[in-house]
This record gives structure tokens, sequence and C-alpha cells, in this order.
């Protein structure tokens, strides 16, 4: 319980910085309409009158948490209005260019570590594709694709998997280069073979480094996903919800998108960070 107390003291201060920019923001909309009314309105009815707006600049804390509540739990989960059928079609995407990323990544990874040709070639590359704002690329990947034939979670998952890669990519490297000189000499000795000694050395000392870059990898994965989303004109999506809240100006649609996106994020780390302590623990490194 005593671990909670810090953590509560941080969330009361953000809700509270949240509560006084909500006001702030979104006084002026309502000085503006009193104006043009020919009334004047007490500093009371202001801050009442800046937290339930409609559509405020910055929705207040209570509007965020029934949009999230009304888009999770208020309608039907097949509804275009309901965030977990948006959510759905954004997980499903997500999962499929983290699967394509995680298995690019780590084929990568072992051709770098057993290759000096492909550590010199490949890797640079890698880094270098990481420079190139995922903004440029989204619009670009949807349009070839498109032109193809080629639309709906295939575009989204190409993109997941070339954010989610990367992470993946340099921590299986780190991973596999883990093992020591003594170590590496160990196995000569034994006259263990290449194969022999990725399985029984390098490989099980590049577990903690590869769950730990998953947990990256997930997380850039949903965002590619959600970028993919903005520029493709979909109609499910998070992303999509984001882009449909941002045209009508419905701000406590984004906020409540953006929160839902978070909650998902959080939940597949969280789904990582069992897998991880189940494995390795299956594998002796944890009690």
């Amino acid at each position: 319980m005593k671990s909670l107390g810090p953590i509560l003291t941080v969330l009361a201060a953000i809700v509270v910085l949240w509560y006084g920019a909500t006001v702030w923001l979104n006084s002026q909309w309502t000085y503006d309409q009193a104006a043009r009314a020919g009334t004047t309105v007490t500093f009371s009815e202001m801050v009442a009158d800046t937290m339930n707006q409609s559509r405020p600049v910055l929705p207040a804390p209570h509007q965020v948490v029934k949009g999230l509540w009304d888009g999770l739990m208020g309608q039907a989960i097949t509804s275009k209005k309901s965030l977990v059928y948006h959510g759905w079609v954004t997980f499903s995407a997500t999962m499929a260019g983290f699967g394509l990323g995680t298995l690019a990544g780590i084929a990568l990874a072992v051709g770098i570590v057993h290759s000096r040709a492909m550590d010199m070639s490949v890797m640079p590359w890698a880094i270098a594709s990481q420079t190139i704002p995922i903004l440029a690329i989204a619009p670009m990947v949807i349009v070839v694709l498109a032109s193809l034939g080629i639309k709906g979670l295939i575009p989204k998952a190409i993109i997941a998997a070339y954010l989610s890669f990367f992470p993946v990519l340099v921590g299986m490297v780190k991973g596999l280069r883990a093992p020591d000189g003594m170590q590496l000499d160990l196995l000569r000795t034994y006259n263990a073979s290449q194969r022999e000694t990725f399985f029984k050395l390098r490989l099980p000392s590049s577990m903690p480094y590869l769950f730990a870059s998953l947990k990256v990898g997930v997380a850039s994965a949903l965002v590619g996903t959600i970028v993919a989303e903005l520029p493709a004109g979909a109609t499910a999506g998070l992303g999509a919800r984001l882009l449909s809240g941002s045209y009508y100006g419905q701000t406590v649609q984004i906020w409540a998108a953006l929160f839902a996106a978070a909650i998902l994020a959080a939940g597949l780390v969280i789904v990582v960070g069992v897998i991880e302590k189940a494995t390795l623990k299956r594998m002796g490194m944890l009690r």
C-alpha cells in the first residue's frame, strides 16, 4: 500500500493541473458567448461552464472518463461508435505487424551475429531506416499498396512491423552477443557446434534482452497501426476514431480514443511481461 502513495499523489497532481488547464483554455469561449448575448458571467458560472462544454478546447477529466465509459460499455461491441469495436480492428493489425516485425528482427539479428558481412551491411541500413519519420512513410506505403489492390489489414500491419522490428533487432543482437569469451571458449573445448552454441548458450542468454525489446516493439507496433489508419481513410480503428473526431471538432471523442489506445498499449505490455516471467522462470532465470 505504501508504494501506491507516490503514484496516487502524482495522479492527483495531474488531475488538478488538468482541471486548471480546462478552465483556462475553455474560459474564452464562455466569455465570448456571454459578450455576444450582452450578459456577464461570474467566476463560478464560468468555471461550471468550462467543465461541461460540448466541444471544449480541452475536455475536463470527468468528460473524458464519461466518453471512455460510453465508448467501452455504453455501446454494443458491434456498433461503429464502440471503442471495443475500433480497438479490436487496431489490435488485429497491431498483432499482425508485431508478429512480422518480431520475426524479421530475430531473423536479422541471428544473421548479423553469425555473419560479419550482414553486420557491416544490414545493421547500418536498419539504423538509417529509423531516421525516416513514420508520418512520411505511411502515406506512401498506403498509396502504393492501394494501387496494387492491397487494402485493409496488410498495409497497416506492414507499417506496424516497420516500427516494431528495430527494437527487437537491437535487443536480440545485444542478447545474442551477451555471452562472454570464457563461456564461448568453454563450449569450444566441449567441441560444441555453432548450432549447439546458439541453442545452449546464445539463445538462453538473449531472453531477457528479447523480452525487454518486445515490450518496446509491441507499443511501437500499436503506434504504427494508429498512424497507418490516419491517411488510409479508414472507417474503423482507433486512428479512424481520432480522425473523425478531429474532422467534427469532437475533442471528447479524440481524448477517449487516445485513452483507449493507452489502455490497449498498457495491456499488451503487461501480457508480454507475464509471458516473460513465465518463460524466464521455466528456464530457471527467475525464482
